[in-house]
């Protein structure tokens, strides 16, 4: 994987998050449809690996990497979403 641009910590008040809603939280796509086009490309990775299932669910730990960005999924509480 080649070095990302730009690196984020993402924040979930909940146990996990699917994969296509986090590209279209994150602005990442631009509507559902984008979000689950890119992964049935294959333009997404989730910790290393190609990942091609939409609704993959993304847990405190794991890594998205996306064109030039990565995402590492962070747990908080939810008073503090808005914080980040």
């Amino acid at each position: 994987m080649p070095m990302p641009d730009h690196e984020a910590t993402v924040g979930i008040s909940t146990p996990f998050i699917e994969l296509d809603k986090l590209l279209k939280r994150e602005n990442i796509a631009a509507s559902g449809g984008e979000a689950r086009w890119m992964i049935a490309d294959g333009l997404v990775q989730v910790n290393g690996e190609p990942e091609l299932r939409k609704r993959r669910k993304l847990y405190p730990g794991d890594l998205v990497a996306v064109h030039d960005r990565v995402l590492h999924i962070v747990a908080i509480a939810a008073a503090d979403e808005a914080d980040l």
